[in-house]
């Protein structure tokens, strides 16, 4: 375990105010840092840093005079203000080596009224103080003006040494610049380790020079269709040695370390569309374009390992980092229980059943990597069939396998799911991306804590630290991964970095603040669902348009700053109506609301709620349910690889089905509905019988409506039109009988299972003549 850390006696509450009391010359704020330091005590008076203040570096300091560049730049592009990095010579900011600061990656950082000192003994040391002293020259809205830093002293070191991001550019492909924003933001966090997932099913992502067919044939797919003709564009991409070794450098220079993940012996269909041979069955499948779980595994023979060997020997070249990832999750064993051959070599090693075999495999891994000074870490499914000697474990299946393996003396990352998957969705809201319908909020990760209670005491020094993944499966575009990562991983940062005493979650918010304005200056959009305003209708709809009031309560996540709003229209600003209690409006009424800070910005966009009669009869994709027998699961886009956030269904992919609650029948005479046809291209595995088959009385299926849920009265029956010829966006009318109250109204597809799927994109109920 890592030294107890020494707590300053003054809170961190205290320095807040002495922040604001220093900067004469810039808006009182808050202490902006993220993570939270170790230790911190204020000084007496402030520091002033303007434009063409000087950092110095010793001579000859390579590692310092980059730290101090990027303490420039960071602060040109977060306050505006020009600051001259060079070696040797007096400037008001110094950065030495220390000895004494003996943790690694500690640093102090000292500020007095006569300049900034920052005293590392290494390299990220020096960087990560830099980045305080960064954050520190940024703390509020005034950009371009100079600053004044209280007198204060950081003493601060990393509680966990592995603080990561995992980012899947095989499902949908990153470029490598766009990678480079993120490689900065977690500089600035403190946070040191980017996994990349560079293989899968659905793509090989990086040169491998001694197999080319790798990123000639595995790096590219034919999207899938939604019934329509196979696009002839193929989508993917890879990146060339070249690239990755100034990924690397780039990473390097800001104390990230690049961790490469090759998937195996599962999720290899697109190893095996390139080379065959490395397969079971020796077949040619394409490379997929079916999400989730596909059959496809490497063979166990020689030639199957000599060539991962070699693989292995081009990504060590590649990548220094002391970790290779080797998946080793989702590996069904289907293929290996049907092949003779590899049964036969069960039996020769003696193993009693595909788990050992899997163990055995990752081991000899394991054993290769070694004895090349390097070590194996793996998905938690690497615990089947027992655990190689060699590995380390990444816990993604909830908490368990690293319990398991730390207690058994092996070193561990926490990384479990949903709550550090940050592909799945922020908020319910209607205009959130694609992603996974398992809700993570903000709060969620702060609160996570990465040292499980299951590990005894005197082995809790193997967890190496902990971990957020972004999957790509629904994140297509860099916009749309920065947006599920910003700012979920400040919450990141702080629970990998901080003393889990000095954790906040009201500070937290505070800091956060002033980093949101960072983020917008550097061009990140990070997303903004945690302080957007949420409304919430009491009694129902049907209620509001019968007595023609409604009660609107509104709320944020967060609960950070003062709710104002609008009713005629206009935005609502600083000073509109102050919300207190929730507001009875008339119908027609359409409200308008945001948060705003102590310093009247708005924390997000500000967001309507239309109370007119049309809006209360109809209900978006966002807002139907899911029927009786199923959950929604999904949020999936219109195709594949669409480029742009919109529009998006909520699904359930084992059946297609939705609900339209509590609609008011007896005010309803009719209904329009509007259909999105999207591709059905899932690997199920094992969970493929649970998906629900609902008979088809015509070619390509119905749409049946039914009142008073799914087993109620038919009402409505359309005929799909042939997917081949018909757009992939689709309207419906119908009548409604005659109904009392409100009523709930299933909408059901009985397309064929071996098509697209279909989801609800929105149900507009049309008002009676006589209402």
């Amino acid at each position: 375990m890592r030294p107890a850390h020494r707590f300053a006696t003054a809170s961190f509450a205290a320095l807040s105010l002495a922040l604001a009391a220093g900067t004469a010359l810039a808006a009182p704020s808050p202490a902006p840092i993220i993570p939270v330091p170790a230790e911190l005590t204020p000084g007496r008076g402030a520091l002033a840093v303007r434009s063409g203040a000087v950092i110095s570096v010793p001579a000859g300091d390579a590692a310092a005079l980059s730290a101090a560049r990027l303490l420039a730049g960071q602060v040109k592009q977060t306050r505006g203000l020009d600051l001259v990095a060079q070696e040797g010579g007096a400037g008001i900011i110094v950065l030495i080596r220390d000895p004494s600061v003996s943790a690694a990656e500690g640093y102090v950082l000292t500020v007095t009224p006569k300049g900034a000192r920052i005293a590392a003994k290494d390299d990220a040391g020096l960087l990560y103080g830099a980045m305080t002293l960064a954050q520190l020259l940024s703390p509020d809205a005034a950009f371009g003006r100079p600053v004044k830093v209280p007198a204060l002293t950081v003493r601060d070191q990393p509680r966990f040494a592995w603080r990561g991001i995992m980012v899947d550019v095989a499902r949908h492909f990153q470029p490598a610049e766009s990678l480079k924003p993120l490689i900065d933001a977690m500089a600035a966090h403190k946070m040191n380790v980017l996994h990349l997932h560079l293989s899968d099913d659905q793509g090989w992502r990086v040169e491998i020079k001694r197999y080319p067919k790798l990123t000639e044939i595995g790096a590219w797919r034919t999207p899938p269709t939604a019934g329509e003709a196979p696009s002839a564009q193929p989508y993917g991409g890879f990146y060339t040695q070249d690239q990755i070794r100034d990924l690397v450098a780039y990473a390097r220079e800001r104390s990230v370390t690049i961790v490469p993940e090759i998937d195996l012996p599962g999720h290899a269909q697109a190893a095996v569309a390139a080379y065959p041979e490395i397969g079971v069955f020796g077949d040619r499948p394409p490379v997929s374009v079916d999400w989730g779980v596909n059959p496809y595994l490497f063979d166990v023979d020689q030639p199957s390992l000599t060539f991962i060997e070699g693989v292995l020997d081009e990504l060590m070249d590649l990548f220094p980092s002391t970790y290779i990832h080797v998946g080793g999750d989702e590996a069904i064993k289907d293929q290996w229980q049907s092949s003779p051959a590899v049964q036969a070599r069960m039996r020769e090693l003696g193993l009693k059943n595909e788990h050992e075999m899997q163990s055995w495999f990752i081991e000899h891994l394991g054993q290769y990597l070694a004895s090349h000074g390097r070590r194996l870490i793996g998905w938690d499914e690497i615990l089947e069939g027992g655990l190689p000697t060699s590995a380390s474990v990444m816990s993604w299946r909830g908490e368990q396998g690293a319990i398991d393996a730390a207690n058994a003396g092996h070193d561990v990352v926490l990384s479990p799911a949903p709550t550090l998957y940050l592909d799945s969705l922020q908020s319910n809201r209607a205009d959130e991306p694609p992603g996974r319908l398992s809700i993570v909020t903000l709060k969620d990760v702060y609160a996570y804590e990465p040292m499980p209670k299951g590990i005894a005491p005197d082995k809790a020094g193997h967890v190496l630290g902990a971990q957020a993944n972004a999957w790509t499966e629904y994140l297509v575009t860099p916009s749309q991964v920065r947006h599920a990562i910003f700012p979920r991983l400040d919450a990141v940062s702080e629970i990998t970095w901080s003393p889990k005493d000095r954790r906040d979650w009201s500070g937290f918010l505070n800091r956060l603040d002033i980093q949101r304005l960072r983020y917008a200056r550097q061009g990140i959009n990070a997303a903004d669902g945690a302080f957007a305003i949420n409304f919430a209708l009491d009694g129902g709809r049907g209620a509001a348009l019968r007595s023609g009031q409604a009660t609107l309560a509104l709320s944020t996540q967060t609960g950070f700053g003062q709710i104002r709003y609008t009713l005629d229209g206009k935005t609502p600003t600083g000073r509109s109506a102050l919300y207190g209690k929730p507001l009875k409006v008339p119908v027609g009424t359409t409200v308008r609301a945001a948060a705003f800070a102590a310093d009247g910005r708005p924390t997000a966009e500000p967001q309507s709620f239309d109370l007119g009669r049309n809006a209360l009869l109809t209900r978006s994709n966002t807002e139907l349910t899911a029927c009786p027998k199923g959950a929604l699961g999904l949020r999936v886009p219109l195709t594949s690889e669409a480029q742009a956030d919109a529009p998006a269904f909520n699904v359930n992919l084992f059946d297609t089905c939705a609900m339209y609650p509590a609609a008011p029948l007896d005010l309803a005479g009719g209904f329009e509905v509007k259909v999105a046809r999207v591709p059905r291209h899932y690997g199920l595995a094992a969970d493929t019988d649970k998906v629900r088959w609902h008979y088809n009385a015509t070619r390509f299926g119905e749409l049946v409506v039914r009142a008073g849920g799914c087993e109620g009265t038919v009402v409505a029956t359309f005929p799909l039109p042939d997917p081949a010829t018909a757009d992939n966006r689709l309207k419906f009318q119908g009548a409604l009988p005659s109904g009392t109250g409100d009523s709930d109204l299933c909408l059901l597809f009985t397309a064929p299972l071996s098509g697209p799927f279909y989801a609800v994109e929105a149900l507009a109920l049309t008002p009676r003549s006589s209402n």
